[in-house]
């Protein structure tokens, strides 16, 4: 459980929920008065009858010019044939005796949460037991739910909280469900659709947060109260447990019930990079006193780990960015400071994550972009003994995505790589070398394609990585049509993955594909991260760009010939591409994306992201921000290339209405070759399910192949 993680977490990839509003914008806000001159404001009425007109307008002009041909449909089918694909991996998550798993397909589109045992599992064709049908939900209660997740009761798990949201949003419902009968609760505990976080006490008693009404609610419209909610009692009569400011990101109360370990924690999100954590005992706060700026503070039966951001001194030692270290949790709530240090950063290598095991911690380092892992071992003596995991094929990542750390040493990994499908594999430490359960089948041909790995010196001397993915044999002539990819932010990492979508339609089609590792980033640790925050984020955009100019020096590709993709924080990436970089590329396609900066903060979750971007109602912070501000940064008579916007009416965490009005604004310039497309559901994903992820996949690809001739 890390405690500022798994806050963070939430926000970055869950990214909380608050209530559903059909207005996104704030009049009343301080960037309202500097918005008056915005000639596409009424785009941000979400709902609105006239911005829906405007939408469903443009959806038509796109979808005649690209979703009519039969090459369209070959590329939609063959995406939608790999996410309905019945060999594909059932993830799972053990929960006791059993392994949960949410299985989507043509038969079942909005999806089957399920489970089974270990022993079935291993069969080629499990026996699944399903919980709950959400098809059959929907069609029994007229909606159009998603499942977002269910969050059970250990130890017997025989209660869970099941999360539908109506579109795919951030928002939630939270109904009470009950496995040995596989239904809802009838009068138990439920929460009508906001950005809630809820969570098990026991049996008869949650921790909430979610929209009670007015200043609930933080000004980044997430949870600002938690919470004691007891069954049987009207949500009003909940107890008060912690009120933070409106101006805090977000709070969240835990009940850690790992047997004889049991503690309650608060955790304070003041922006995505600073909390306060607090263990809550005999109705007391006291605070677990680490470094606010500190990416995980997490307790965990007898240890207390802290991963670190920045360097730290304290006990005589001081401790550098990156780091992960580890102390007695009670030693350390006694005043005493000495650490183990368990993880020491260099300039090739970075914790991505780690997770315990019973007896044991596994760490996940990536070396490059690649990653190793360790497996750490406490000592009677105090010390850590260290010992290396088997490798990993080359070019690959290999991620722990579960463990049982209150009765077992299991620990299940994914194996993948660019051009190798995906494994899940299952062992047990000190007792069984980790076996393949499932395989993923190849979805194209990977014999035809090699990865290699480059380096490019940005523009202030930096060595920025980026993958290739291309045909063996690939001729340097300039010609080749290439899709370069990127993100950089929020201390994402982009590590080797396996994608059926680019194999079949992209490189298929003999395209090279090449994913860039920008700063911004996670790849090299808080630094790679903070090198492009807030004043310095054009570092993020010189590094997309000097990757953009090598593989035209090299001869992969020609200006004419590159297109770039990115969502959400790489959408930005992709605004300022078009607004800083016309020249560089021959197609944009700039998806789900922040662009607006001026207005961000008073449009859906924007204000929680102040710490990423900064504060542009604060002069002094716009003058650096505006910068990096494609909206305002469009310009008339500039040759920008083709670029495709597509983005949902449900995202309720960036939202539409950037897209909106960046799509409108350069139509209202003269510029032509703008295409906008918007789907209703789906949140801030591709679509609510399989059918609509391949339809906006699809249109993407087809876009970017079409224009980059």
């Amino acid at each position: 459980m890390h405690l500022k993680a798994s806050i963070r977490l939430a926000l970055a990839l869950a990214v909380i929920m608050g209530g559903m509003s059909t207005q996104a914008h704030d009049t009343s806000a301080p960037g309202a008065t500097a918005a008056s001159d915005d000639a596409y404001l009424w785009l941000e009425d979400i709902h609105g009858q006239r911005s829906m007109d405007w939408v469903k307008a443009q959806n038509a002009i796109t979808q005649k010019q690209f979703a009519g041909t039969p090459e369209f449909a070959r590329t939609r089918d063959g995406i939608l044939e790999v996410l309905d694909s019945d060999a594909k991996i059932p993830y799972v998550k053990r929960l006791g005796d059993h392994l949960y798993n949410f299985w989507q397909d043509k038969a079942h589109p909005r999806g089957l949460w399920r489970r089974t045992t270990l022993d079935e599992y291993r069969k080629a064709q499990p026996n699944w037991e399903v919980l709950l049908d959400i098809d059959a939900l929907n069609q029994a209660e007229g909606k159009k739910w998603v499942f977002q997740g269910a969050d059970c009761l250990k130890p017997d798990y025989r209660k869970c909280l099941v999360s539908l949201s109506p579109g795919g949003g951030d928002a939630i419902e939270v109904r009470e469900f009950d496995l040995p009968s596989k239904s809802f609760v009838k009068g138990g505990f439920l929460l009508p659709v906001a950005k809630t976080q809820a969570s098990w006490i026991d049996e008869n008693h949650l921790y909430v947060g979610t929209d009670f009404g007015l200043g609930s609610m933080t000004k980044s419209s997430y949870p600002r109260i938690a919470k004691i909610w007891t069954r049987g009692t009207p949500l009003s009569a909940a107890k008060t447990v912690y009120e933070g400011k409106d101006t805090d990101l977000a709070v969240n109360a835990s009940h850690d019930r790992t047997p004889g370990y049991e503690r309650d924690f608060v955790s304070v999100a003041h922006d995505f990079y600073h909390s306060d954590t607090y263990q809550l005992k005999d109705g007391k706060l006291i605070h677990l006193d680490a470094p606010a700026d500190a990416a995980a503070v997490d307790p965990h039966r007898e240890w207390l780990l802290v991963q670190l951001r920045d360097a730290w001194t304290v006990g005589g030692t001081t401790y550098p960015s990156g780091a992960l270290i580890a102390t007695k949790y009670d030693d350390f709530m006694a005043g005493k400071r000495q650490f183990t240090t368990l993880f020491t950063p260099d300039q090739h290598t970075a914790l991505s994550d780690y997770m315990w095991t019973r007896h044991h911690l596994i760490i996940n380092v990536m070396d490059d972009v690649k990653s190793r892992l360790d497996v750490l071992t406490p000592q009677a003596d105090g010390s850590w003994k260290h010992e290396a995991m088997p490798g990993a094929p080359q070019f690959s990542t290999v991620d722990v995505v579960g463990t049982d750390p209150d009765h077992s040493d299991e620990y299940w990994l994914s194996v993948t790589g660019f051009l190798t499908p995906p494994s899940l594999e299952r062992g047990v430490l000190g007792e069984q070398q980790a076996q393949a359960l499932k395989q993923s089948p190849a979805f194209f041909d990977a014999s035809k394609y090699e990865v290699s790995q480059h380096f490019v010196t940005s523009k202030d001397g930096t060595q920025v990585p980026y993958f290739e993915l291309a045909p063996k044999g690939l001729k340097l002539d300039g010609n080749n049509r290439t899709l370069l990819y990127g993100y950089g932010g929020f201390e994402v990492s982009l590590q080797p993955h396996y994608s059926a979508s680019v194999g079949r339609a992209w490189l298929g089609r003999g395209g090279v594909y090449v994913v860039a590792n920008i700063r911004g980033g996670g790849e090299y640790g808080p630094r790679w991260h903070q090198a492009a925050l807030q004043a310095n984020r054009l570092r993020a955009y010189e590094d997309f760009a000097a990757v953009a100019q090598d593989l035209v020096k090299r001869g992969v590709t020609s200006a004419a010939h590159l297109g770039a993709e990115g969502g959400s924080n790489g959408g930005l990436l992709m605004g300022n591409m078009l607004t800083l970089y016309p020249q560089l590329f021959g197609a944009i396609a700039c998806e789900v994306p922040l662009l607006d900066m001026k207005r961000y903060t008073h449009l859906s979750a924007g204000a929680s992201w102040m710490a990423e971007y900064g504060d542009p109602d604060d002069p002094k912070q716009w003058a650096f921000i505006k910068t990096f501000s494609p909206y305002q940064n469009l310009k008339a008579g500039t040759a920008y290339p083709p670029v495709l916007f597509f983005t949902t009416s449900s995202d309720d965490r960036v939202g539409p209405v950037q897209a909106r009005k960046m799509a409108a604004k350069m139509e209202g310039m003269g510029y032509k070759n703008v295409w906008f497309y918007e789907n209703t559901e789906g949140g801030h994903g591709a679509g609510a399910d399989n059918k609509q992820a391949a339809y906006m996949h699809a249109l993407v690809y087809d876009f970017l192949w079409d224009r980059l001739q």
